[in-house]
């Protein structure tokens, strides 16, 4: 109950009002100076004025917790301020008119001071709402789940303005059942370390336990004055080994807005305003209150925004493993039509990556600006490893090709040569025969040797050139003298199985064989370099996320090379994103590195590292890009090393 206090002048005749006021629980003083009045917000009080005894014309300083009462004044003196709550009494009142004055003085001056608690209850529930709107603000744009649930227990204990607190989730571990998962523990005065997760069972025995089982919300005054009734109870244990002392607990449930459980949050010691930051056992008893009941709603309405928050965070994780796994199962499934290059699109994705990380940090040259957030860095990642998924796009013999004639042709080739080396063995048989018949043994000896002799050279000719045909069949580069002989070989005639003239190797196996470099003809290359188109128009058919929008167009650039002479599109340099530019060069060392590829062999590192700056002086690479991959050893960082 405020107190009720009355100042009147020393002169004022005072004693025969007294009694009454006592009887009324007011307090009568004198006061010493009208003009030195100082504001006492600590109590209700009532200043008598009286001109004759005061004899004063000053401006009067008061406060909302102060009335005046004016006694034989006509008028308001100019003297009192605007704001000033003034009642008048006729000189020399009566008791009864004094008393009634003051009451009426100390009601508004009760009411008025109410209005101002309950505004200022007002504001500070208003800010309170506020924050807790802004902390589910902040929650629903958060996707990493360790920084949410962090969020989550940090604001309820500054919104509650708890020392301590501990943060649950509801987890279902098969052959055990529902359980709870301590996830997190936050404190001001305990340093807790590096937090290792624990399960706990769901029981009633544990706080945690009990309001997971019930539903219930726990608010606790004394934790080591808990009802004979409880249930639960609290192990000692940890205060004593850290000099604490828990005193004031709320322990309440996280639900949905289907009334599901998702997990619990754990307040430990509720500080009273202006407490010290750290506590001790020895200050708790005079720095922690109890958790009264505003704290407790508002925490509750907390708790239903951080359940919603974590239960859309772990739909959200859920949603991108299962995307993560539909990509991996993509990437696997394509790499699997042709074996030889399974596991490129996933190192590239890596060396990319740090690639990433460590352009992330570079304070100068042209990068120094240039910034990657952990969305970005998923979306390269991303890109990287469907930068090949067009291929699919691509016929397979092509795809998984080896040399320049595929194995049937080769074969067919390879029936001709032995049709012919046979048809030769068997010509010499005929004519030995013939000359038998003819002439008998007479001189038969000597015609046979010249035959055979025919034979053998014939047969190694024909062996040669087949060996000429599987050595030119090999991808690679081939010497300008050797495409006449192709030519010639072409040219060659054999007489088949009907009788018939046939060309010993058709113009168009001529032609394959005689591909300057590599394997594949223009046909054919042109349809291998489609697959980057193939991959980006399979990519835009994907509804990404807003912050991976740029997946399709980072893969479809990672063939474009900085002088225009890249592909699919020629692109020149300053329409190539950074993104893909780093890409092109991951790309380039691992083909180069890959010990998996049956059509060149592997290239150590060193040398793969001249060459990429060999693709520097051509106009074809990043210089800068390139200089940071070399530096920084991006190629080891990422743990894809091969020398």
């Amino acid at each position: 109950m405020q107190t009720l206090t009355l100042l009147y002048p020393r002169d004022f005749p005072i004693g025969r009002y007294v009694e009454a006021l006592q009887r009324e629980s007011i307090d009568p003083r004198p006061m010493v100076n009208l003009d030195t009045l100082e504001s006492d917000r600590s109590s209700l009080r009532v200043v008598l004025i009286d001109p004759e005894i005061t004899g004063t014309r000053s401006s009067v300083a008061v406060d909302s917790r102060t009335a005046i009462v004016g006694v034989g004044l006509s008028e308001q003196p100019l003297w009192l301020k605007d704001d000033s709550f003034y009642l008048e009494v006729p000189t020399n009142p009566s008791t009864p008119a004094l008393l009634k004055t003051i009451k009426h003085a100390y009601q508004y001056l009760f009411q008025k001071v109410r209005a101002e608690q309950l505004e200022r209850q007002l504001n500070e529930r208003t800010s309170e709402l506020r924050k807790v709107n802004e902390v589910g603000t902040a929650l629903a744009t958060i996707r990493d789940h360790q920084v949410l649930l962090t969020m989550i227990l940090a604001k309820a204990r500054e919104l509650s303005r708890s020392d301590a607190g501990s943060l649950y989730l509801l987890d279902n571990i098969e052959g055990q059942g529902p359980v709870l998962r301590w996830k997190l523990a936050q404190s001001d005065s305990i340093d807790v370390g590096t937090f290792e997760e624990k399960v706990l069972p769901i029981t009633r025995r544990s706080l945690a336990g009990y309001v997971a089982m019930t539903g219930e919300t726990l608010v606790i005054d004394d934790a080591y004055n808990l009802p004979a009734s409880a249930e639960y109870s609290i192990a000692r244990s940890f205060d004593e080994a850290n000099s604490y002392l828990t005193r004031s607990l709320l322990v309440f449930p996280m639900t949905n807005h289907e009334g599901d459980l998702i997990g619990v949050l754990q307040l430990i010691n509720r500080k009273r305003l202006g407490a010290p930051r750290k506590l001790t056992a020895a200050t708790v008893p005079q720095e922690v209150i109890e958790f009264d009941q505003e704290t407790v709603d508002l925490m509750r309405s907390l708790a239903g925004q951080a359940a919603v928050s974590v239960e859309n965070n772990l739909l959200y994780e859920s949603i991108e493993r299962l995307f993560e796994g539909f990509v991996t199962a993509a990437v696997t499934a394509i790499e699997q039509r042709d074996p030889t290059t399974s596991g490129h699109s996933f190192r590239v994705a890596d060396l990319t990556v740090e690639l990433a990380r460590v352009l992330d940090k570079v304070d100068q040259g042209p990068y120094r600006e240039v910034r990657f957030d952990s969305e970005q860095i998923r979306e390269i990642r991303y890109a990287s490893l469907l930068h090949d998924f067009g291929k699919v796009g691509v016929r397979e013999q092509v795809l998984v090709k080896e040399k320049k004639l595929y194995p049937m042709q080769l074969e067919t080739i390879r029936g001709r040569f032995e049709f012919t080396m046979k048809s030769v063995e068997n010509d010499a048989n005929k004519r030995k025969l013939d000359y038998l018949l003819k002439h008998g043994r007479d001189g038969y000896e000597e015609f046979a040797a010249r035959v055979d002799e025919e034979f053998r050279q014939e047969y190694a000719r024909l062996q040669k050139e087949f060996s000429f045909v599987t050595q030119s069949n090999e991808p690679t580069v081939l010497p300008e003298g050797e495409f006449q002989h192709l030519q010639d070989l072409a040219s060659r005639l054999y007489t088949n199985i009907h009788g018939e003239q046939k060309l010993l190797l058709e113009p168009e196996e001529a032609r394959i064989l005689s591909i300057r470099k590599g394997n594949l003809d223009d046909g054919e290359r042109g349809e291998i370099e489609s697959h980057v188109t193939h991959t980006f128009h399979f990519l835009q058919k994907i509804p990404w996320t807003k912050d991976l929008n740029s997946v399709a167009a980072i893969a479809y650039a990672h063939h474009e090379k900085l002088n225009g002479r890249g592909y699919p599109r020629k692109l020149s340099a300053a329409d190539i994103p950074v993104q893909s530019r780093m890409m092109t060069v991951s790309d380039i060392y691992d083909a180069l590195t890959a010990s998996d590829r049956p059509y060149k062999r592997a290239v150590p590192t060193d040398r793969a590292l001249d060459i990429l700056k060999m693709e520097v002086k051509d106009g074809l690479l990043d210089r800068e890009l390139v200089d940071v991959f070399i530096d920084a050893k991006v190629f080891t960082r990422a743990g894809v090393l091969r020398v």
